[in-house]
């Protein structure tokens, strides 16, 4: 058996490249994977494309990822509620687009 265990977020992230598509789990703030989204931010990826429940709440975890300018797509079923200011900007702006998917397609 191949022993793909890692020391190190870092390690395991840097294998992700400009341009690639995550997905996030999580539902709104409930979820998120914070590491995963910060390490992100940390290693400086770009035009990512990502695939997840919402698009981003306040300026918490996926919304941090919006707001640094490292995502070109977002993939969700429901982008926008009361606290998804990020995303609804960078949307009007057309610095971001949106494929929309029903939930249970998108489950």
């Amino acid at each position: 058996m191949i022993d793909k265990s890692s020391a190190s977020i870092t390690e395991v992230l840097s294998q992700i490249k400009d341009g690639s598509t995550i997905m996030i789990g999580g539902f709104g703030t409930a979820g998120q994977p914070a590491e995963l989204i910060d390490g992100l931010l940390d290693l400086g990826i770009k035009d990512l494309t990502i695939v997840s429940n919402n698009a981003g709440n306040g300026d918490y975890g996926l919304a941090k990822l919006l707001k640094a300018g490292a995502v070109k797509k977002v993939i969700c079923s429901f982008p926008r509620q009361s606290d998804s200011w990020v995303f609804d900007e960078l949307y009007r702006a057309g610095k971001i687009e949106l494929e929309l998917v029903p939930q249970g397609n998108l489950a």
